[in-house]
């Protein structure tokens, strides 16, 4: 009796670790999602592409800089969304199988949760930069206290980042620590 009981619990175990482990499958719309936003940066860019290169002749260097740094913007960005898209299907959902892919990007070989935050992190500063650099270029029409909000802004990102990185480090030492000192 005790034996069926015990089957029957295990069973039930099974069933419900089965389950728990494919709800990773929920996320892999949010990664197709994702990939739907790529088409409209990609749609963006190109269309401020034309915008810059049609009304060359006619902006400033001003004009043409700030246009620059738009199209920069928009790459960034795009760039974060990919390493969302690749890092995160690759750490939550399902390996991807490009061990014998030539363009395999570098940074998948060693790619964790942690990695992921820091690399999100930093691209997040970056394009914070950008945006603050659009701020100081035009800073003529700009208002002090936007200018102040993007500068406390942008520090923040910094010293989450740094926080972060921080964190990833001491974690990354203390797991090289225990399975060093494994019996």
């Amino acid at each position: 009796m005790q034996n069926k009981i015990a089957k029957k619990r295990e069973l039930v175990e099974h069933v419900l670790e089965y389950i728990i482990f494919a709800s990773r499958w929920l996320q892999a719309p949010m990664y197709f999602g994702l990939i739907a936003v790529q088409i409209i940066y990609t749609y963006k860019f190109i269309l401020e592409l034309v915008h810059t290169i049609g009304s060359a002749d006619v902006s400033s260097e001003l004009q043409i800089l700030l246009g620059i740094l738009s199209l920069v913007d928009i790459t960034m960005v795009a760039n974060l969304v990919a390493m969302v898209i690749i890092g995160g299907y690759a750490t939550f959902v399902s390996k991807l199988n490009l061990d014998h892919h030539d363009d395999k990007p570098d940074w998948l070989d060693h790619i964790d949760p942690g990695a992921i935050k820091v690399k999100l992190a930093s691209s997040l500063i970056g394009i914070s930069s950008i945006h603050l650099l659009r701020s100081f270029i035009d800073i003529d029409k700009m208002e002090i206290d936007k200018i102040k909000w993007q500068i406390i802004i942008h520090m923040t990102f910094i010293a989450s980042t740094l926080f972060l990185s921080l964190t990833e480090y001491i974690m990354s030492k203390k797991q090289t620590h225990s399975h060093d000192h494994r019996p």
